[in-house]
């Protein structure tokens, strides 16, 4: 049971529960301070205008390159599908 809930799941991702405490907080942390700037942008535009997206793809980038096949490939935000195109 202990196995199952604490240690099965940082074993296949290679690391020991101390290396993905670590890193899932510090994921965790960014998305906090990422998500309290999304809100005060929706409150005050001006305010913080690339803080959360710019979180997100350094968090993104940074799963990705913890994954070597998923590494290889380019970044979805970079993708066609992924781009907004403005009509003026």
């Amino acid at each position: 049971m202990i196995d199952r809930i604490f240690l099965s799941h940082p074993r296949s991702v290679g690391e020991s529960y101390a290396e993905h405490a670590a890193t899932a907080a510090r994921f965790g942390f960014t998305m906090i301070v990422g998500g309290a700037a999304c809100l005060l942008h929706a409150i005050v535009p001006a305010v913080f205008p690339r803080t959360a997206s710019d979180r997100v793809k350094k968090l993104y980038m940074q799963m990705k390159a913890r994954q070597p096949a998923f590494a290889q490939s380019r970044p979805a935000f970079q993708e066609p599908e992924w781009q907004i195109e403005y009509e003026i």
